[in-house]
């Protein structure tokens, strides 16, 4: 289907050093310039971003240190994408909640002031997620093949656990060894293996203020324990130490811990922090 549009198009996605749209810089903006006679102009630029690319982005994304050590800084073609995306539409997948934004933020540090408001923004993940809800309803008439409420009252814990457990039985039918072809589509019915399957991020604690990092031999590869899984440290996500060790932090620092415990932050995250402080006493 030819897209009906009236003015350019920029479908784009960024890589960039991380999440943090104040400290983080693009690695890479690729985009299609789409015209509204139908003419495709396509770019793809790898960007300095001035500051070390962390071994995680390198190994999620390819892109290196020395890959971008000679590629120009977002300041040295921002004039130039500034021209080329002036006057157009964007579209992405995610990018209203992080391409667009991030986007802004390196225009504004290079000194241009990219009027965003005056585009159309277009979000792919944002009409997927509408177009295909992702309630319990619609989950009990995909897995189950019926309307929720004809057979729940909807809104009561009681019948929605009733409803969940059927949908959990219901993928675990749809999804068994053996009825999917595709090995990636293949859901073990095994616990482990579904706790696993359901994470979405590495927190430590559920506010995601203290997570997850793998420990790193001298060859910059993750180090294993005798099971063979990923050793791993907690590693603070927020505030001035984010990205230290937290047991090297409150070592160091042991006014740190007094002060998260006497400040904003969820009970959860307080019990997690003094978890691995009470850890480190035992080891001394």
């Amino acid at each position: 289907m030819k897209l009906n549009i009236t003015r350019p198009l920029i479908v784009f996605d960024l890589e960039t050093t991380g999440l943090d749209l104040v400290r983080d810089r693009i690695i890479q903006i690729s985009y299609i310039k789409v015209l509204p006679g139908g003419e495709e102009q396509r770019e793809n630029l790898l960007i300095n971003p001035c500051k070390p690319i962390p071994q995680e982005v390198t190994e999620l994304t390819g892109i290196s240190n020395d890959d971008v050590k000679d590629a120009p800084s977002f300041k040295d073609v921002a004039q130039q994408l500034n021209e080329k995306m002036k006057d157009c539409d964007f579209a992405g997948y995610n990018s209203n909640h992080f391409d667009i934004p991030m986007l802004a933020e390196e225009f504004l540090r290079a000194g241009i002031d990219f009027d965003f408001s005056k585009c159309r923004l277009i979000d792919a993940q944002t009409i997927f997620h509408k177009m295909e809800r992702r309630n319990l309803a619609a989950a009990y008439k995909f897995y189950c093949g019926r309307k929720m409420e004809e057979d729940f009252t909807a809104h009561r814990a009681d019948e929605d656990t009733e409803a969940t457990y059927r949908v959990l039985m219901g993928e675990l039918d749809k999804y068994a060894p053996g009825v999917q072809e595709e090995p990636d589509r293949v859901l073990e019915n095994d616990m482990d293996f579904l706790a696993e399957f359901s994470k979405q991020n590495d927190n430590v604690d559920f506010a995601g203020r203290i997570v997850w990092r793998p420990l790193l031999g001298a060859d910059g590869k993750p180090l294993l324990d005798k099971d063979g899984k990923e050793r791993r440290f907690e590693v603070f996500n927020f505030g001035k130490y984010k990205g230290r060790a937290v047991d090297e932090v409150l070592r160091v620092d042991p006014g740190y811990y007094s002060w998260m415990m006497s400040g904003d932050f969820t009970f959860n995250t307080k019990q997690v922090l003094t978890r691995i402080r009470l850890r480190g006493f035992n080891k001394q």
